[in-house]
């Protein structure tokens, strides 16, 4: 399914990541899908002919090159924006509706996560329960990294406030984005599955930025104002005490 979701994400269309990983789709089922089945899935006209036309240019399984796995303990520094999102009221609303409804709600809500994120060019990297971790910067790198992960950040806080679940009002999102210095490489989950990771104190202050944002917000750390002055319009929220950090941020 990681490998799916990567091929998604190559051709733009990782906004149906978590559509194909509900419906059990993994690489050999991805080169047996036809038109009805993509349709059948809720992929508009366009995006299934661009992904027709990825699913053909495909090697054959057997010709498929080797996926080389970077060691757990290898690592690259790099400057990353982080950006972590958080569905707000996510397990009183998994109280008020059917188990099914959650499901489609979820799905809805990390469909539209990942859509922005693959639209400004950034890495999904984890769907943490309600959560949502993305990184910008890396693997692919752009000048522009904090901007991007700002402008995808406020993208989702409008693309999830337009959800309207049958039983609820609007959801709404949070958001909290930092950006500084990483090493990022693969490692390995408790699973036994390598996924790309960020190590270092940038991805702490981004999920305390997130835990202290008020609904449909984005909190930003000095580090990515610093990057994105003149961009955006701010609202200084001074100097906080946050979890772990032993000088207010």
């Amino acid at each position: 399914m990681h490998d799916v979701g990567k091929f998604l994400d190559s051709i733009g269309l990782a906004q149906y990541a978590a559509t194909f990983a509900q419906n059990d789709i993994d690489l050999a089922a991805l080169r047996q899908l036809n038109d009805a089945h993509l349709k059948e899935l809720g992929v508009s006209l366009g995006h299934r002919l661009r992904l027709m036309k990825a699913i053909a240019e495909l090697p054959p399984a057997a010709e498929a090159p080797p996926v080389r796995e970077t060691s757990p303990t290898a690592g690259e520094r790099r400057q990353v924006s982080v950006m972590f999102c958080d569905l707000v009221g996510s397990s009183d609303l998994a109280q008020r509706v059917d188990a099914e409804e959650m499901r489609d709600i979820m799905r809805d809500y990390q469909a539209a996560c990942a859509g922005m994120v693959a639209r400004f060019e950034g890495h999904l990297a984890q769907f943490l329960g309600d959560g949502v971790l993305a990184y910008f910067g890396y693997p692919q790198a752009h000048e522009d990294a904090a901007e991007r992960a700002v402008r995808a950040a406020l993208g989702i806080v409008e693309a999830v406030g337009r959800l309207a679940p049958r039983a609820s009002g609007p959801l709404s999102a949070r958001l909290g984005i930092a950006t500084g210095m990483v090493v990022v490489g693969k490692v390995m989950d408790t699973q036994g599955v390598s996924e790309l990771s960020a190590i270092g104190e940038t991805p702490n202050l981004a999920a305390r930025l997130q835990a202290i944002a008020e609904p449909n917000t984005v909190v930003i750390a000095e580090s990515t104002r610093a990057l994105t002055l003149g961009s955006f319009r701010y609202v200084d929220l001074g100097s906080l005490n946050l979890k772990g950090f032993r000088e207010p941020v």
